[in-house]
């Protein structure tokens, strides 16, 4: 049993009405963020490792 195409656009449909797209915007957004800000903090070990 494997997942369509249509059921993707429904379930992101749904997901849509449920959240509001400002707050899945934020969502992403603050996501955006905090990956940014593991990813500086990664490169900062492997540098304090290496030095």
């Amino acid at each position: 049993m494997s997942i369509g195409f249509w059921q993707i656009i429904i379930v992101i449909l749904i997901i849509l009405l449920v959240f509001g797209s400002k707050r899945i915007a934020s969502l992403g957004s603050d996501l955006g963020k905090a990956l940014k800000g593991f990813k500086k903090e990664v490169k900062e070990d492997d540098t304090d490792r290496n030095s």
